[in-house]
C-alpha cells in the first residue's frame, strides 16, 4: 500500500479527555490544535462521563461508567462495537496516535487491525509510582507494569517518550520498539500573560498573604504520588529560618485530608493555604503569585506544571529527578536537592532578589523550548516516517 498523501486523516485514542487537571489530556488537545492548524483530519476518540455516547464535532465520546474507586477521573467503557466506532473504522484513518495504555488501546488495537493504520503511542504515565492504588504489593505492581507494558506496545510502530526518562524507564521493561523522545508542549500564549504589580499584591492580599511575605508555590493534582509531606515537613524547618514564609498549595485530590491534617499536627496550618481546584483560565496568575515554585514529586515523566510554572517567570526548586533535565539549569533558574539540608541551603539562594529576577528570565528562555508548535511539527514529522 502507497502511503498516503498530506493532508493525514488522524485518530487520535485516549482514556482521558473531560478533565482539565491532568497533563495527558493538556497533551492532547495541544496535539490535536498542532494537527488540525496544519491541514490535517483529525478526530479523538475517548469516553464520555456518563452512560451516553455522542459526537461533539471532532469527537467521538463513548459511554462509560466510573473506576473512582481505583483512580479519580478514571473510567471504563460500555462498549467496544458502537456504531460510532464503526462510523469511524469507515473514515479509514491513516494513523492512529493512542495516548493511554488501558481502555482505549483496545479501540486503537482493533481500528488499526480493520484499517491497516499504524499505531503511534505516547507513553506518558510511570505507573510504577500508581501501582499500589491497585495492588498493595509494590514488587507485584512493578512486575505487572512491566508485563502489561511490553505486551501492549508490541503492535505499536513507535513510541513516543516525553523524556529520556521515560525511554530509559522502557528499555529497562525490555522493550523492543523505536522509541523517539519528543517533549509535550504547552500553550505558552497564556502563561505569557503578566499581572500587574498591584494586581499581584491584591490577588496575594485575597488569600491572606502579606505583602513582604514569600511565597512557595505548588500547583497540581493532590495525590500521594507526588510526595507533598515531604514539603510541608521542609517548608516547616525553613520556617525556623525564615518566618516570613508561605506555602501555597494550588489544585485538589485525595490527599489534600491528609496533607491539612500534617499542616496541623506541625503547627503550621496557618501558614498553609489550600485554594482548592481553580479554573484552567486562571491557572497563570496563580503561578505568578509564587515566589518559587517547588515540587517533591519523583512520579513525573514530564511535569508539565514545571514548564508552565517556567514559563510564568518562577525559579525552580525540586527534588532531584531525570524528568528536569532540559527544565531545571542548576543556578541558572533553580535548584535540584536530595536532602533537607540541600533544600533549606538552596531555598535560601532562591530568595535572594537579584538572583531571582536573573532565573526569572532564564526560566521564561528556556520554556519558550517547549512551545506547542515544536511538538507539532516532531510529531507530524513521526508520523511522516511511520507512513513512509
Amino acid at each position: 500500500m502507497s502511503a498516503p498523501e498530506k493532508p493525514y486523516k488522524i485518530l487520535i485514542t485516549t482514556d482521558l479527555y473531560t478533565t482539565d487537571t491532568n497533563g495527558v489530556v493538556t497533551s492532547v488537545k495541544n496535539l490535536f490544535d498542532e494537527l488540525k492548524s496544519k491541514g490535517h483530519d483529525v478526530k479523538i476518540l475517548t469516553f464520555s462521563e456518563n452512560i451516553h455516547s455522542r459526537r461533539e464535532g471532532d469527537v467521538t465520546f463513548i459511554r462509560s461508567m466510573s473506576l473512582e474507586w481505583v483512580y479519580p477521573n478514571v473510567r471504563m467503557p460500555m462498549s467496544y462495537r458502537h456504531k460510532l466506532i464503526k462510523d469511524i473504522i469507515d473514515w479509514k484513518p491513516d494513523i492512529i496516535h493512542s495516548q493511554c495504555e488501558f481502555f482505549s488501546f483496545q479501540y486503537a488495537a482493533r481500528i488499526s487491525k480493520l484499517t491497516g493504520a499504524p499505531i503511534i503511542h505516547t507513553y506518558h504515565t510511570l505507573y510504577e509510582q500508581y501501582a499500589t492504588y491497585v495492588v498493595p504489593s509494590k514488587r507485584l505492581g512493578r512486575k505487572l507494569v512491566r508485563v502489561m507494558s511490553r505486551e501492549r506496545l508490541k503492535k505499536v510502530r513507535t513510541v513516543v517518550a516525553p523524556t529520556v526518562k521515560v525511554e530509559n524507564t522502557l528499555h529497562s521493561y525490555g522493550l523492543k520498539n523505536q522509541i523517539s523522545v519528543v517533549p509535550s508542549g504547552i500553550r505558552l500564549e497564556q502563561h505569557k500573560q503578566r499581572l500587574t504589580a498591584e494586581e499581584r499584591l491584591e490577588k496575594r492580599r485575597a488569600l491572606g498573604i502579606a505583602d513582604d511575605q514569600q511565597v512557595l508555590l505548588n500547583l497540581g493534582r493532590l495525590g500521594t504520588e507526588k510526595n507533598l509531606p515531604e514539603l510541608l515537613d521542609m517548608f516547616c524547618q525553613a520556617r525556623e529560618q525564615n518566618d516570613r514564609l508561605v506555602f501555597l498549595i494550588v489544585g485538589d485530590g485525595p490527599a489534600r485530608e491528609e496533607l491539612e491534617k500534617i499542616a496541623k499536627k506541625r503547627n503550621i496550618a496557618d501558614h498553609v493555604i489550600f485554594t482548592g481546584m481553580v479554573a484552567p483560565g486562571e491557572v497563570h496568575h496563580y503561578y505568578q503569585l509564587g515566589d518559587v515554585f517547588v515540587s517533591a514529586s519523583t512520579s513525573e515523566t514530564q511535569g508539565l506544571t514545571y514548564i508552565e510554572a517556567a514559563a510564568n517567570g518562577l525559579p525552580l526548586l525540586c527534588r532531584q529527578d531525570d524528568c528536569l533535565l532540559d527544565v531545571l539549569k542548576e543556578g541558572e533558574n533553580g535548584y535540584e536537592y536530595t536532602n533537607s539540608d540541600e533544600f533549606l541551603e538552596a531555598l535560601d539562594a532562591v530568595m535572594n532578589p537579584e538572583w531571582q529576577a536573573a532565573a526569572s528570565r532564564r526560566s521564561q528562555q528556556i520554556a519558550a523550548g517547549f512551545d506547542k508548535q515544536v511538538f507539532g511539527d516532531a510529531i507530524e514529522s513521526i508520523y511522516d516516517h511511520a507512513l513512509q
